[in-house]
C-alpha cells in the first residue's frame, strides 16, 4: 500500500495503517536517533516520541513533504531536545556497534590486521569527533554523510533553504576535521 494512502488512513483514526507506517519508518528513525545521540536507549525513547508525535499531530499533517521527511523533522528535533534537557555532551558514541554493523560495512576482512585496526581507530575517532561537535553540526552530518541525504532532503527535514544546508554541512566538516587533527 502507498504511503499517501496510509497516512489518510491513519488521519482517518486507523489506527492499523498507521501501525503499518510505525513497522516501516521505525528502523530508520531509531537510525537517526542513535546517529545524533550515539546511546541505544536515548535513541529508542526518542523513536518512541517521535511516533507518539507523529500520531497525535498528524491530524495537522498537511502531506508538503512526504511522510518520511516530517518523521526525520520530528526526530531530529526530539533528540536536540533531549540532549537540550540533559545539558551535557555524551562522549562514548561508537560506530562499531553490532547494532550498526559498522564493521561489516567499513572493514575489509581480508586486508591486513594493521589496516583494520587502523579503521578501527578511525571510526573511533569519528565518533568522539562527532559527540563533541555541537548538534547542529552533528545532525547535518548524520543525515548527510551516513543517511546519505541530499541538500534538498535536508532542507526539508530542517526547514531550511538547500544553501543554508550546504554552508552547514562545510562548517560542520570543517569542524570535525579540526577535532580529528587535534585527537591525532
Amino acid at each position: 500500500m502507498e504511503e499517501q494512502e496510509l497516512v489518510q488512513q491513519a488521519k482517518n483514526g486507523d489506527q492499523a495503517a498507521f501501525g503499518r507506517l510505525v513497522e516501516r519508518y521505525e528502523k530508520q528513525v531509531y537510525r537517526q536517533a542513535l546517529g545524533l545521540l550515539g546511546h541505544p536507549e536515548d535513541a529508542a525513547d526518542v523513536t518512541q516520541e517521535v511516533f507518539f508525535k507523529a500520531w497525535r499531530g498528524l491530524p495537522a499533517f498537511q502531506g508538503g513533504s512526504s511522510f518520511s521527511t516530517w518523521l526525520y523533522r520530528l526526530t531530529g528535533n526530539a533528540a536536540i531536545d533531549l540532549l537540550r534537557r540533559e545539558k551535557k555532551r555524551r562522549g562514548d558514541l561508537s560506530l562499531d556497534d553490532d547494532d550498526r554493523s559498522w564493521d561489516g560495512q567499513l572493514a575489509d576482512p581480508a586486508s591486513a590486521p594493521e589496516k583494520n585496526l587502523e579503521q578501527k581507530e578511525l571510526r573511533r575517532a569519528v565518533a568522539k569527533g562527532l559527540a563533541l561537535l555541537s548538534a547542529e553540526h552533528r545532525q547535518v552530518l548524520v543525515l548527510r554523510e551516513i543517511h546519505g541525504a541530499t541538500y534538498e532532503e535536508m532542507g526539508q527535514i530542517l526547514d531550511l533553504p538547500p544553501g543554508t544546508v550546504k554552508s552547514r554541512v562545510a562548517r560542520a566538516r570543517l569542524a570535525l576535521a579540526k577535532l580529528l587533527r587535534e585527537d591525532l
